[in-house]
């Protein structure tokens, strides 16, 4: 969706096709309007995934600390205040997106140092990511609830999920209201929302000078980096939370009711039976299979405490950059109704993030690949001996077709990224842009074959 009063960005880098980079992983949450999950059925739904939960968080790992002189290259500009210290030691980026760091920003933030010679590599990290970060508040008419965003552009741009700005469907023109770390107000306006991948961008206004985040590649990623998730858990505004990169590779199938329409047998992919997608609830009832479609994303994992609010917020690394959005957790659940962080978060890939936010700010909406082909996970077919993406279908017509793929081959791999069912290869292929060209590696009786496949568009 598109609002004409936000006023327009001069043309960014124009886009050659997104192949997702091997080694994704991502951590989440939503709108504290959510709480508890029902538990799914099938053989891959063993933990209900939550939006917006509402339990104790899990404890953080011990901060580890680091000297003085690496302290001093995340704190540039750092200012004590008599006991307790407001650190402005955030980067403002030269343009949109920016990857590597320029003039520090200036400026009061809510980062509490009491004891100069013992500050840790977690202090650090917060110091140059909450500039970076806002508190977002969305009211409608069907009701309200928070969440997290984080700053693009020094005008106000500002990135978040689709569920937080929308209140999960529920409202078309909820009123949105952002607060950054230093206490400043700003009514936004929705520039453009993505339900096919739960990430929207909304526009700050009468911002300037604002704190936009450094991006860092999450294709760089390894199992057991450093992670920060920093956003406003509870409504608790300014939270910095630590953990690791807990796996890499990961697809999760959610219900929301303000996904698309999910493509039919002519149109795409489809999941088959042992995908079962974990479901959200909200208030008082729940989100039952048939009530809401699915999206599939591909995420980080993270075991840094995540809960409702922090949804849209920042997953970062040791140096303070984006790695992902957080926009999901999984959750015990129980008859209470409540749940929380247990230490199993999920973050949108900032690779993801990044083209997706590029073109909803260029053009009011994202686009997203189309293989043209039925899916099904592999191990639910009868005598398969490997894992993968099972094609019942190339569609006539349809990109997968184009490129060879046939009834019965097995997707192993889709740009270099592991396909373990039909999950994973939806996830990826939605994370491309349409038009652009993957290589997708396939099983066909005993040989392993790989093609290059130009990508419909989704909904084209």
């Amino acid at each position: 969706m598109t609002n004409p009063a936000v006023p327009p960005r001069p043309p960014l880098p124009p886009q050659t096709g997104y192949a997702p980079p091997q080694g994704y992983v991502l951590p989440g949450a939503v709108p504290p309007h959510a709480s508890g999950a029902a538990t799914p059925t099938g053989p891959a739904a063993t933990i209900p995934m939550d939006f917006a939960a509402t339990a104790a968080p899990a404890p953080a790992p011990a901060p580890r600390r680091t000297s003085a002189g690496a302290v001093v290259g995340l704190l540039v500009a750092a200012a004590v205040v008599g006991g307790a210290a407001g650190l402005g030691g955030a980067y403002a980026g030269v343009n949109l997106f920016s990857t590597s760091a320029s003039a520090p920003a200036s400026g009061p933030v809510s980062v509490t140092v009491n004891d100069t010679d013992s500050v840790t590599e977690a202090t650090g990290i917060a110091a140059r990511t909450l500039p970076s970060v806002v508190t977002i508040s969305a009211s409608g008419t069907n009701g309200s609830g928070s969440g997290s965003g984080v700053i693009l552009s020094a005008d106000g741009y500002v990135v978040t999920n689709t569920h937080v700005v929308t209140l999960d469907g529920a409202s078309a023109d909820a009123s949105i209201r952002a607060t950054t770390s230093d206490g400043q107000v700003f009514d936004a306006e929705i520039v453009g929302t993505d339900p096919t991948y739960d990430l929207a961008v909304i526009k700050l206004d009468g911002a300037a000078d604002l704190t936009p985040i450094e991006f860092a590649s999450s294709a760089d990623l390894n199992v057991g980096d450093t992670t920060a998730a920093v956003g406003a858990p509870l409504g608790l505004s300014n939270t910095v939370t630590t953990g690791i990169v807990s796996a890499l590779n990961r697809s999760i199938a959610i219900a929301s009711a303000a996904a698309p329409e999910t493509p039919d047998a002519e149109d795409g992919e489809q999941q088959g039976e042992g995908d079962a997608p974990f479901y959200f609830d909200f208030g008082q009832g729940r989100t039952m299979p048939g009530s809401g479609e699915t999206i599939s994303i591909a995420v980080i994992q993270t075991d840094a405490a995540i809960n409702p609010g922090n949804s849209g917020g920042a997953l970062v690394d040791s140096e303070g950059r984006l790695i992902g959005i957080n926009v999901a957790i999984a959750s015990a659940g129980g008859s209470s109704g409540q749940a929380g962080s247990i230490g199993v978060g999920f973050a949108i890939p900032s690779d993801i993030v990044q083209r997706i936010a590029e073109e909803i700010i260029d053009t009011g909406a994202a686009t997203h690949g189309l293989l043209g082909a039925n899916v099904r996970s592999a191990a639910s077919v009868e005598g398969s001996q490997i894992t993968g993406a099972y094609i019942q279908e190339a569609v006539a017509g349809g990109a997968a077709e184009a490129a060879g793929l046939r009834q019965g081959d097995i997707v192993t791999a889709f740009n270099g990224v592991p396909i373990s069912n039909a999950t994973d290869l939806t996830a990826q292929v939605r994370a491309a842009a349409a038009g652009s060209t993957a290589t997708v590696t396939y099983v066909r009786g005993d040989a392993t074959e790989q093609v290059d496949v130009t990508l419909g568009a989704l909904g084209g």
